[in-house]
């Protein structure tokens, strides 16, 4: 299934896109895509719900918002092989691991603010994996896998100085408002057999910056759950930004292409769609 949300920020309306590309409404089912439906067995109910059932919606001039109200979002970095290498960092002996707040997540379409003072805002692609059960002390990867509840796209975009110039730790650098785009769909775990098998792409302003492959992981998806399991509860509507591919600013030649107001940001991953973003100033 490939779940949405449409509408204004703050007022979505649930939807499920069908295998004919139709929107139908889900308001019936639920009154959001967020931790108590996927806690609640959310996923299960719809499957057993004929598309027909499901009111068809009118797409025309229908923002999309983030697939899902998440709860926390926890970060991988230096996840890519080809990544690690372009930044000059040591491929790490275990995941690294850091926060960002949750306020973040905006629409993939939504625009993306540079903040006061930027000169360093940087963008990266990166597969999303949405928790649906709680995971706490897995003792497997098959374990973990069944704490996965589906994949989205997600925008990890980060401000460079803030988060490795200014002292302490990274999240002051990836938490500034609109920092996560995350969508459009949140497409179920049955319908992404492998995800160590999928294509991550971005361009800046038409340009191909990232092209690279989930196969590049240091740490797979059923690693990182199981990983984090062992350190934290992770909850039914849980994100994990799972790590970007080479092709970011921060690993380019000076001088370093970093985002601007104006700039347009493209992103899309195998199977996922595509996202589309305009950066502001703040």
């Amino acid at each position: 299934m490939k779940l949405l949300r449409v509408g204004p920020p703050g007022r979505e309306t649930p939807a499920l896109l069908d295998e004919a590309g139709q929107l139908r409404d889900l308001s019936g089912v639920t009154d959001d895509l967020d931790p108590a439906f996927l806690a609640t067995d959310g996923l299960a109910r719809l499957a057993g719900i004929s598309r027909h059932d499901l009111s068809p919606m009118d797409p025309t001039d229908l923002r999309i918002g983030p697939p899902l109200r998440p709860g926390k979002i926890v970060c991988i970095g230096l996840n890519y092989r080809d990544h690690a290498a372009e930044t000059g960092a040591a491929l790490p002996a275990e995941p690294v691991v850091f926060l960002k707040a949750a306020d973040t997540v905006v629409g993939p379409d939504d625009p993306v603010l540079v903040p006061r003072g930027s000169t360093r805002t940087d963008w990266e692609v990166e597969l999303a994996v949405v928790i649906g059960r709680k995971a706490r002390y897995l003792p497997s990867a098959e374990a973990a896998m069944d704490c996965v509840a589906g994949y989205a796209i997600s925008h990890d975009v980060s401000e460079r100085e803030f988060q490795l110039d200014r002292g302490g730790q990274w999240d002051k650098g990836k938490s500034c408002e609109t920092f996560n785009p995350l969508g459009p769909w949140l497409v179920t775990a049955d319908e992404v057999p492998d995800p160590q098998d999928l294509r991550l792409r971005l361009w800046v302003n038409g340009v191909l910056r990232q092209d690279g492959t989930t196969k590049d992981m240091v740490f797979p998806v059923a690693e990182i759950v199981r990983y984090l399991s062992q350190f934290m509860v992770l909850y039914p509507g849980d994100v994990i930004n799972t790590g970007t591919p080479a092709g970011v600013a921060l690993g380019q030649p000076e001088p370093k292409p970093y985002l601007v107001a104006g700039d347009v940001v493209e992103l899309e991953i195998d199977g996922l769609g595509r996202q589309r973003q305009t950066l502001a100033p703040a």
